[in-house]
Parts: structure tokens; C-alpha cells; sequence
């Protein structure tokens, strides 16, 4: 492989020799060396340095070079200078230095223990007020808890989803192992969907309790809710008896349809307690945080062929469900919110193992 490498990048010098541009050089040693051909990133890093008048072939000897410009002063030099803009490059922060790149990530990955990630995307960026009032809001449900550990298996938790026809798998998904003559899989970019279908769902910290899927063309707003809501009743009257006659706590996010007048004079008359959530705040919603990543996670790369296929599926997972994942869930929505309560009502991260 080492004498592969090094012939490739002699036949690379000969070819920019030929005023081959990259692309053709690239495409040349490709059809030589097939499978074992050079990255097209290390072609053109090459093709590049052949061009500006290197001519040495071998790699750069790096192991057991000592490292003079590492020291105490450039570590601080480097420190600040990505403290105060983050989004420098390595080579931009080397040039300000006046130490190779190589010091650079050396400092940063070693001394700094930092790494280059991209922007956390959120749902909204908050401002003070709703930071306060998630970090409220936790800290009352949080209160509630301690004074009746009981309190959460009153509650039933709910909110509607699009599940679609085809949903592609995640990049982590699709990973696999290869030798280098094995072909790499294909995926395609997503496609629209042909078809989709919105589920509601309600469960509590012992199982599933109603899905509901909204028929094609209708309109989940406060008419339609409080029917939905009414067969909600039944359920828990048939399945929870216990519930049905101590009455449950019912917790949905601030949708419109959740929020209307009619829809809140319907669950005082009904004697249900709704138990307040944080707009903007999927990071504590059970369904948004646990329930249908879980499940969407298993639909993903199936490519369906009817919505009656979609929605048998999806049922059939959702009942796959166990006491312990709900149990599960009903804890680690604990620990986000005191996390939240913690962080002052910022979003938080994933559950921490």
C-alpha cells in the first residue's frame, strides 16, 4: 500500500508535468488504480503542491519532531485569540501566531481540549423572559414531585406527528464497514414524499393509551380536538379506572388547537387539569423528546406503499412499547427539567448517560 501511494504520487509529478489539470489527473490514476486510487482530496492536495514546485514525494516527517513552538506563551496567544472569535480557521489563527498549522491543532485539541462543531440549532433563541418562564414552570412540576412522587403517573402526556411514506435513513444509520474492493452503498437524496399521514398520540407512564390518526384533508383544530378529547375520556374510563376516578392530569404542548377557548372550557366542564408547559419547548415534551424519535427511528429507510401500511407499522411499534420505556421516559423528563431549572431555562442537551 506505502509503494502504492508513493508510485501514485510519482505518476501525479510526471502528470503536472503534462500541465494535467487536477480533475485529470484525478480521473487518470483512477483508472490505474481503481479502488485503490489516492482520495480526490489528497489528489488535488498533491496535484497543488506539484504545481508550486515540490518535488519531493515522500511524506513529511512529523514523528519525533520536537515541537518548538509550543510553548506556554502560544498556548495562551492561541487561547485568546479563539476566545474572541470562534469561528477562526486553523490557518487563519496560525498566521496570526506565526506557528505552523500542525502547533495549532496541537494546541487546540490537546492543551485546549477543544473541538470545531457546528451551531446547535434550536427551535427559537430565546429570550429572558421565556428562559424565566421554562425555568418557573420546571421548578413548580419539579415541586409537585417532591411533595407527591406519586404525581407523575397522573399525568398523560400528548401531540401530533407527520409520519410519512419514506423517510431516509440518518447518516449514523447508513454507516458501514468496507474492504477497499467492496463497493460503498448508495442513498438517494430525499425525495418528496407521496403520501403522509398525522398521528396523535396520548400515553402515560404505563402504556399507550389512544392513537388517533387524522383522516386525510381534515384539520386538526378545536372541533376536532375536543371529539378526540372525549374519546380520550372513554379510553382512560376503560383502561385506567383508577385515573377515571381520581382524576388525571393532562399535559399538551401551546398549540392552537390545544389552547382555544371552547377546548379549555371543555377540559374545566370535564374536571381535567392541565398541567402547564413551556412554549417553544420540544427539549420537554415526552412525544418530541422520546416517543417519536423512537419510533421514527424504526421507520426510516422503509419506503411504504399506502398509508394503511404506514399506519400499521407505526401502530404496530407503538404497542410494542414497554411499561419500562414509558417508566423511562417519565424519568428522564425528570432530570430535563431539573436540568433545565439548573441551566436557568436554556435548552439542554440529550439525556447525559
Amino acid at each position: 500500500m506505502i509503494c502504492s501511494k508513493i508510485e501514485q504520487r510519482i505518476n501525479l509529478k510526471f502528470l503536472v508535468k503534462l500541465n494535467k489539470t487536477a480533475t485529470e489527473s484525478f480521473r487518470m490514476l483512477t483508472e490505474v488504480y481503481g479502488e485503490e486510487c489516492m482520495s480526490r482530496a489528497r489528489v488535488f492536495e498533491w496535484h497543488k503542491r506539484f504545481c508550486e514546485g515540490r518535488e519531493d514525494v515522500e511524506d513529511d516527517d512529523r514523528s519525533g519532531r520536537p515541537c518548538t513552538s509550543k510553548t506556554d506563551e502560544n498556548v495562551q496567544k492561541v487561547e485568546e485569540i479563539v476566545r474572541n472569535d470562534r469561528r477562526l480557521s486553523i490557518r487563519m489563527i496560525a498566521e496570526m501566531v506565526h506557528i505552523d498549522k500542525e502547533t495549532v491543532r496541537q494546541i487546540l485539541h490537546d492543551n485546549l481540549n477543544m473541538t470545531k462543531v457546528c451551531a446547535k440549532v434550536v427551535p427559537r433563541l430565546l429570550t429572558p423572559d421565556q428562559k424565566e418562564n421554562r425555568k418557573r414552570i420546571c421548578a413548580e412540576i419539579l415541586e409537585q414531585i417532591e411533595a407527591n412522587p406519586n404525581f407523575l403517573e397522573n399525568v398523560i402526556t400528548c401531540d401530533e406527528t407527520w409520519i410519512f411514506q419514506y423517510d431516509p435513513e440518518t447518516k449514523r444509520q447508513s454507516m458501514h464497514w468496507k474492504t477497499p474492493s467492496s463497493p460503498r452503498l448508495k442513498k438517494a437524496r430525499q425525495s418528496k414524499s407521496k403520501f403522509k399521514a398525522m398521528l396523535i398520540v396520548f400515553f402515560d407512564i404505563k402504556g399507550v393509551l389512544l392513537e388517533e390518526w387524522v383522516p386525510d384533508g381534515a384539520t386538526v383544530n378545536q372541533h376536532y380536538y375536543k371529539q378526540v378529547l372525549e374519546t380520550l375520556r372513554e379510553r382512560v374510563r376503560r383502561k385506567r379506572p383508577q385515573l377515571w376516578e381520581n382524576g388525571f392530569i393532562l399535559h399538551q404542548d401551546n398549540a392552537p388547537s390545544h389552547s382555544a377557548l371552547s377546548v379549555k372550557q371543555f377540559l374545566a366542564e370535564k374536571s381535567i387539569t392541565v398541567l402547564e408547559h413551556p412554549p417553544y419547548s420540544p427539549d420537554l415534551a415526552p412525544c418530541d423528546f422520546f416517543l417519536f424519535p423512537k419510533v421514527k427511528s424504526e421507520l426510516k429507510g422503509t419506503r411504504f406503499e399506502s398509508v394503511t401500511e404506514v399506519k400499521k407499522k407505526t401502530t404496530e411499534l407503538l404497542r410494542q412499547l414497554k411499561e419500562d420505556d414509558l417508566q423511562h421516559c417519565f424519568d428522564q423528563w425528570k432530570t430535563r427539567m431539573q436540568r433545565c431549572v439548573d441551566a436557568e431555562g436554556e435548552y439542554i442537551e440529550g439525556e447525559r448517560s
